[in-house]
């Protein structure tokens, strides 16, 4: 068992919030059953002493958090192979590639992302989520941050809420997107489908820039960036915008474009993924201070098709 100290002021925003509800924003490194444990064992304190679960809170109220952390005695290192594109002594970038579940659960308890950083950097059991600062859906590929130290996962955490790492995004989206914006639209989970997640009046604030990047007959290849981190979001807020991202297994339909050339007919309705792809990242290196920018290329099948839908145009 090893401890970590986490202090933070409450933001103002989270005012009127269960203590459990705002700690979830606060520390989305940790899952809200694990932070309801130690609230209810005396592990945080607000303003110096303990409070409930369900008590509200107010802006500025000072937090402290000691994280009790067991490590990953149930998650199993695998010789699984990894693109790594950049690691020191406190963090790693990885590559992901579609298909790769990133945390152990129902139906993926092996073969995903934890399994094979444990085999890499046997030192990440001790720390949270394996030192995974954000994720990835499964079939998202694209970079991916992870700490190496509690103390490059607290600042890198702390980055992240404050909206200060950019992660860009490429999305093959269908139909044709006249201009660039922003949807800012809450999310949450869907009122009867508990696999998906909707734009909802009551749900957690959520934040997508788009901008175009280059435009088809039938769909546009759009550049995304987020402040915010939500679950699905990207996917939710295009789908919400009737620009749903292609082969997007749960918020879209495959739609054929009208005089297709059978290639391309066939690499559409092969593409069994949502285009999406974490192309870009950028942060504040938590041990430095210096500023870190990656860059991730097209992987092949997201190329191809790309490919296709430029020729298809130039025909």
């Amino acid at each position: 068992m090893t401890q970590s100290l986490y202090s933070a002021d409450i933001p103002y925003d989270l005012s009127g919030l269960r203590l459990d509800q705002a700690l979830v924003e606060m520390f989305p490194e940790f899952s809200r059953s694990r932070l309801q444990e130690w609230i209810k064992s005396g592990c945080v304190l607000v303003n110096g002493k303990p409070l409930r679960a369900k008590d509200k809170v107010i802006g500025g109220w000072e937090v402290a958090l000691r994280a009790e952390l067991a490590e990953h005695g149930t998650d199993q290192a695998e010789n699984i192979p990894l693109q790594i594109v950049y690691q020191d002594a406190s963090l790693i970038i990885v590559d992901k590639p579609a298909g790769l579940v990133v945390h152990p659960a129902a139906g993926h308890w092996d073969g995903t992302l934890v399994n094979a950083l444990l085999h890499f950097a046997p030192e990440l059991a001790a720390l949270p989520r394996a030192g995974i600062v954000h994720r990835l859906d499964k079939d998202t590929s694209g970079l991916l941050m992870v700490a190496r130290t509690l103390q490059a996962h607290k600042l890198l955490v702390d980055q992240l809420q404050a909206r200060d790492i950019e992660r860009e995004y490429l999305a093959l989206v269908q139909g044709c997107v006249t201009a660039g914006g922003t949807v800012d639209a809450p999310l949450g989970r869907h009122p009867t489908d508990r696999k998906r997640f909707a734009v909802r009046d009551d749900g957690k604030p959520a934040v997508t820039h788009y901008r175009v990047a280059e435009r088809f007959a039938q769909h546009t290849l759009l550049r995304l960036k987020l402040e915010t981190g939500r679950t699905h979001q990207i996917r939710v807020h295009m789908a919400h915008l009737h620009y749903p991202v292609f082969g997007d297994p749960v918020y879209s339909r495959l739609r054929l474009p009208a005089g297709a050339s059978p290639a391309l007919s066939t690499c559409l309705q092969d593409f069994r993924r949502q285009a999406l792809h974490a192309t870009r990242l950028a942060l504040t290196h938590p041990d430095s201070g210096g500023y870190c920018e990656w860059h991730s290329a097209l992987p092949e099948d997201m190329q191809t098709l790309l490919d296709l839908l430029h020729n298809e145009q130039q025909a």
